[in-house]
């Protein structure tokens, strides 16, 4: 072939070059070729991986220089168009390398060369002689184990080897010898995995049959079918309240863009919240025979294979996940549906620091797609967008079957605490309404974020509270362990009987975590099923789920638990929802800290009442007159939000400007300030009077591992003409290697 007319393709590699390169790709794998395709290339005296980036275009060196693309590691791109295309913009957007984008969109099994998975079947191939069983048995008795199981099956068939060697309790050594003498034949075949064959295999399957739709569902429906059927990419924001029904009209949005031959994106932002989503959406479609694949950070690298290859090959379909399954390789993406879409647990808060909610509306924008965000308390963001009209706007005002909103009891601790003269946990009201929904056989739910038994230890005659040695902030009493622990780095030490520093008896714990709560729920309701949720005890795989089944199941009557089971989940025969302390949110250094709250305290609120009964929700507050807090308690999203935005727009938080927060870590605090002022000058210089920058200041954090912070907030109109110049300042600023730093866009985490 005349070199001239080889094809010519520009690769991105994975290993640190930071830049693409030409390559000839060989007429052997050129059909096998297309963007986004993973393949192996000489670089630097090796073989490395790369991603396609470009196809046929003109080469920038003379083709006789350049090297041949060596093999291609799947059959199939790797990333769809559309994905290659969101990992550049990701790069400038979010001020990351084009290789670490590429590196959370192709799981890690997948750029290792991970394939179809490889099964032994053994098969016997004669009977032994009477002397050759006598042989066995006196000096192979495990051969013989072999032979005799393998006899014993029917004649011809075979049996798999790893089941045969699980059950004998076996090394593969005795099948071997077996092989070499010509008895046992060993078959290798190749298998797909499949995909949808996983942990959640055996998730309930509940709401198989479509339910009938009230008014304003079916307004929904009806508005988000116009926009899929128009095949051009619009958003849409679902305002509904809890129990309104949203999941009902994603399914019937998600089965028309199925029967379209198109392909669907379905996340949840908790992996928690999968379980329940998976049964209803596969019994929906278990008809249709279109496969349902789960996709989240717990999977193993097999399990995470099986996933992608159903998806990328056009196996399966339909995808539900945690933020990670934006990146699903699907082919034709007609949809993409965000539940919970107000979640801060959408944004990545490690390389790439991208926010799922978003790439989701982008990733539809490549696509031309329908994206669908659903909230019963939608973003302010989102909320904005809906307003200047780039989002439209579906409302739910109903529940299902117009059952009620659960009543909200607010209790002043203030009060609770004078009148238990010293410290009360649990109000009275809520001690006699737990006690009065066990009387009855109903279930209750106590929600506390914060997990531990005491959030800190201090003594009264010396002043000592005991804080991290790496970290600024206090340890949290864990008493089941007898530990003080550290929640950011893990430290921890042995609970002291006396203080550590002036040997005083006198030590306080102070504070309440969900341990505590559990323990002084067992004294008030004694003959109560109590179990906790938290990252403390959920420490095993599908025990979350296995918990969660129980509690479904009416085997649980009390859970304790923190975030995890605030939002999303439907236990109809919940209600009672206490919350212990309201307040926590309310303290962050956040300007979210109002909005979290209210969400917050209205996602939980929405857990009780939503079976046949009516719902309470009783919420423990110091604070019960602030505005979130009263917002919540008579479930006025739209005066919340006016209220809100007011006071936003005062100060041009978001959603007015765009906030990029730059973190500088170092072990030296003075070096540590002394660059950040100098970047701060630079950047002020380079970005010009359109961008606000406050700071550098230290962190509300300090210290995290050993390591200070400094902080700069750059407060910008637009993202996209700014990030340019930022990375070239990054680029030219002369560079200290006892600083790191970190750019953030769009920041939820502002600690």
């Amino acid at each position: 072939m005349d070199i001239n007319s080889e094809l010519c393709a520009r690769v991105y590699p994975l290993s640190g070059i930071g830049r693409a390169l030409d390559y000839r790709v060989p007429s052997s794998i050129v059909g096998r070729l297309g963007i986004g395709s993973l393949v192996k290339m000489p670089l630097r005296g090796r073989h490395e991986s790369g991603v396609v980036l470009e196809l046929g275009m003109e080469p920038e060196l003379p083709r006789e220089k350049l090297k041949y693309v060596s093999a291609s590691e799947q059959p199939f791109p790797v990333l769809t168009p559309d994905l290659v295309a969101l990992a550049r913009w990701m790069s400038t957007y979010y001020a990351c390398s084009l290789e670490s984008v590429f590196e959370a969109m192709i799981p890690a099994s997948v750029r290792k060369g991970m394939g179809r998975r490889i099964l032994q079947h053994l098969r016997l191939l004669r009977k032994l002689e009477a002397e050759e069983l006598a042989t066995l048995e006196k000096r192979a008795p495990n051969q013989l184990l072999v032979y005799r199981f393998l006899a014993a099956q029917p004649e011809g068939k075979s049996f798999q080897k790893a089941e045969l060697l699980t059950r004998l309790n076996l090394s593969p050594s005795c099948v071997d010898s077996l092989v070499k003498k010509g008895v046992v034949e060993q078959q290798h075949s190749a298998v797909e995995r499949g995909a949808y064959d996983d942990e959640l295999a055996d998730a309930e399957y509940v709401a198989a049959e479509e339910h009938e739709l009230n008014d304003e569902q079916q307004a929904a429906v009806t508005g988000l079918m116009d926009s899929l059927n128009a095949k051009e990419f619009r958003t849409h924001l679902i305002h509904g309240v809890t129990g309104s029904g949203k999941t009902e009209v994603y399914l019937r949005v998600l089965k028309e863009a199925l029967e379209q031959g198109g392909g669907a994106i379905l996340l949840v932002p908790e992996v928690a919240l999968a379980p329940q989503t998976v049964g209803r959406l596969r019994s929906r479609l278990v008809a249709s025979g279109v496969k349902t694949v789960v996709w989240h950070s717990h999977l193993s690298d097999g399990e995470r294979y099986d996933a992608w290859h159903a998806l990328a090959s056009g196996e399966a379909r339909v995808v539900v996940g945690a933020r990670s399954a934006i990146f699903a390789p699907i082919p034709n993406l007609r949809l993409i549906l965000v539940d919970e879409e107000h979640e801060p647990a959408y944004k990545q808060e490690e390389i790439p620091r991208y926010h799922g909610r978003d790439l989701a509306v982008y990733r539809a924008s490549l696509c031309k797609a329908l994206c669908v965000l659903g909230s019963a308390t939608p973003s302010l963001e989102s909320l904005y967008n809906a307003r200047l009209g780039k989002y439209r706007l579906n409302r739910i005002t109903k529940r299902v079957d117009d059952r009620q909103l659960p009543l909200v009891h607010l209790v002043d601790m203030k009060h609770e605490v004078h009148k238990g003269q010293g410290g009360a946990t649990f109000s009275r009201l809520l001690i006699s309404k737990m006690q009065d929904r066990l009387e009855k056989g109903e279930q209750t739910i106590l929600f506390l974020n914060r997990r531990g038994y005491n959030t800190s230890m201090m003594c009264p005659d010396c002043g000592y509270v005991a804080m991290c040695d790496h970290c600024s902030i206090s340890l949290t009493h864990h008493k089941a362990e007898g530990v003080l622990r550290c929640h950011l780095c893990g430290f921890e030490t042995k609970a002291p009987e006396q203080c550590p520093n002036c040997r005083s008896g006198a030590i306080k714990w102070k504070g309440s975590g969900t341990q505590r709560i559990e323990e002084i729920a067992h004294k008030f309701i004694p003959k109560a099923r109590i179990v906790r949720i938290d990252a403390d005890t959920m420490n095993k795989k599908n025990l979350f789920r296995s918990i969660l089944g129980d509690f479904r199941a009416g085997k649980i009557d009390v859970l304790v638990g923190t975030q995890m089971i605030a939002k999303g989940l439907d236990f109809p025969n919940v209600t009672l929802v206490g919350l212990v302390d309201a307040d926590i949110s309310l303290h962050l250094p956040d300007f979210r800290a109002n909005e979290r709250t209210f969400q917050l305290l209205v996602q939980v609120a929405g857990r009780a009442g939503r079976g046949e009964r009516a719902g309470e929700v009783v919420v423990q507050t110091f604070l019960p007159y602030s505005a979130p807090i009263q917002f919540a308690r008579a479930q006025d999203f739209d005066g919340f939000a006016e209220d809100e935005l007011r006071n936003r727009q005062e100060f041009s938080y978001p959603p007015f400007r765009h906030v990029v927060h730059h973190l500088f870590r170092g072990r030296n605090p003075e070096k540590l300030a002394f660059y950040a002022e100098q970047w701060a000058k630079r950047a002020e210089e380079l970005l010009g009077p359109e961008v606000e920058i406050r700071g550098p200041a230290p962190a509300p954090i300090e210290k995290i591992k050993d390591s200070y912070r400094y902080q700069l907030w750059y407060f910008m109109p637009r993202v996209t003409p700014f990030m340019p110049k930022l990375l070239e300042l990054r680029e030219q600023f002369p560079r200290d290697k006892d600083v790191t730093e970190v750019i953030d866009t769009d920041a939820v985490n502002l600690t």
